[in-house]
């Protein structure tokens, strides 16, 4: 699978942002399951991880060559999710 491409302490807090939204949290586990590597639950860390490369790709073209801030990628995964769930 590979290491993911953005911090521990940015996935924190779109983690927190998330839980802190609980209107979001039906929509996100849609998303999250729906992005998640084929058989996640078999490898570790047991979670519905995207594939590396595909989050690596989808940074790169939303931030360029800038790794975003765990503010302003908490930011844009709350009004992705919101997107997603008003669509």
């Amino acid at each position: 699978m590979g290491e993911l491409p953005i911090s521990t302490s940015a996935a924190f807090q779109v983690f927190l942002a998330v839980l802190r939204r609980p209107s979001l949290w039906r929509i996100a586990m849609v998303v999250a399951l729906r992005l998640a590597e084929p058989g996640w639950w078999r490898r570790s860390p047991f979670l519905p991880l995207p594939p590396a490369d595909y989050l690596r790709f989808r940074l790169l073209t939303n931030y360029g060559s800038e790794a975003p801030t765990g503010d302003s990628l908490a930011d844009d995964v709350i009004s992705y999710l919101r997107w997603c769930r008003d669509r």
